[in-house]
């Protein structure tokens, strides 16, 4: 039994897992926690660690389970290949990927870092570039900006930022 990659369809890792494991075959998908915005409210999501991928365990023997119905599962594009054969993983890398995985699940990955460039959307200072501080509460948030040639903290709806770019 070896690992192998699966590539599937954008944003169906979590469909095809779930059709593969109906099926019987041994599948993994790596996901780190996310903050995200939804609807207003910061949420913590599982977020796939490598979008459209996930790892499947396959035999090569005669007793192996086929191959054949992993192309046509729902939420599946393909099996990744270099040529005529398919992408193996090594089992060392599986395992590493496991313990890296639960050592992250505690702390998410921020939507917003300290220190980090961001750019107001809502409200009277819209189009302005900030540092964003810290959150304040569950939809708020200090950005610093400069106003009159001096650095001003102002509260603003975690809805009103995105990342500068």
């Amino acid at each position: 039994m070896h690992w192998y990659l699966v590539h599937t369809k954008p944003r169906r890792e979590q469909v095809a897992l779930e059709n593969l494991d109906r099926q019987g075959y041994q599948c993994y998908l790596p996901t780190i926690p996310s903050e995200r915005l939804c609807q207003g409210l910061l949420k913590v999501v599982n977020e796939p660690l490598f979008p459209r991928y996930l790892f499947i365990r396959l035999g090569l023997d005669d007793s192996a389970k086929s191959w054949a119905p992993i192309r046509s599962t729902r939420g599946v594009s393909r099996l990744v290949r270099f040529g005529l054969e398919p992408a193996q993983v090594h089992d060392s890398l599986i395992e590493q990927l496991r313990i890296q995985e639960a050592l992250v699940q505690a702390e998410p990955e921020r939507l917003f870092r300290p220190g980090e460039r961001v750019r107001l959307t809502e409200g009277p200072f819209a189009g302005i570039e900030g540092i964003y501080h810290m959150a304040d509460g569950e939809r708020r948030v200090m950005v610093l900006i400069e106003m009159l040639s001096k650095p001003v903290t102002v509260h603003v709806s975690l809805t009103g930022l995105r990342k500068a770019g």
